[in-house]
């Protein structure tokens, strides 16, 4: 198994960014998702994505089997937010780097079509020490389920042009520095929101 690039990398950071200035699309009014509000803000804020990320999930919405949703947990997350969350963990990266600020990346899992949350091995936002390595996409140990149902997720986003962060299974994106160094683009199409 080759290492993970994580997204504080140098090579991941140093991507530049040409920002198309797509507008935020709010999901909560979509008919192909259903949205959490666990981790909703006073603005709304997690609800939203760009607009290229949002047909895109559009698009893997439509490749899932039959009964199956997307759930978001959370999208755009505003810069204020986003800096606390990196300096609880420690994060070395910059806040703007962090695809969240751009609106290009989305923390999703599956779940039935009333809403219930599919068995993907862990929680959203897993705590790598504490789950013992599982939040990562291609952990061992998993149950066939829980695999089952990541392959589920993977190929529908991946087929849709997201690319996920391997350290964790939820986190995918488009257009933002990470998806950028994956794909080879030469730059990303979503910087920092004001």
């Amino acid at each position: 198994m080759s290492p993970i690039i994580l997204m504080n990398d140098p090579r991941v950071v140093g991507i530049p960014v040409r920002d198309c200035g797509e507008a935020l699309v709010d999901l909560r009014h979509l008919p192909f998702v259903h949205v959490d509000d666990r981790l909703a803000d006073p603005e709304g804020a997690y609800a939203q994505l760009r607009e290229g990320v949002t047909w895109r999930l559009a698009r893997a919405a439509r490749l899932l089997p039959e009964g199956l949703r997307l759930l978001i947990t959370e999208g755009y997350r505003p810069f204020d937010l986003q800096a606390k969350y990196f300096e609880e963990h420690r994060s070395p990266a910059p806040p703007e780097a962090a695809p969240h600020v751009a609106g290009a990346a989305v923390d999703i899992t599956l779940c039935t079509t009333n809403g219930i949350g599919l068995d993907l091995g862990t929680p959203v936002h897993a705590d790598p020490a504490a789950s013992d390595g599982a939040c990562r996409t291609d952990a061992d140990g998993l149950s066939v389920t829980a695999r089952r149902n990541r392959r589920t997720l993977t190929a529908a986003l991946a087929t849709a042009g997201l690319v996920n962060y391997p350290e964790q299974w939820w986190h995918w994106s488009y257009g933002d520095r990470y998806w950028a160094f994956v794909t080879g683009a030469p730059h990303a199409h979503y910087g920092s929101m004001p």
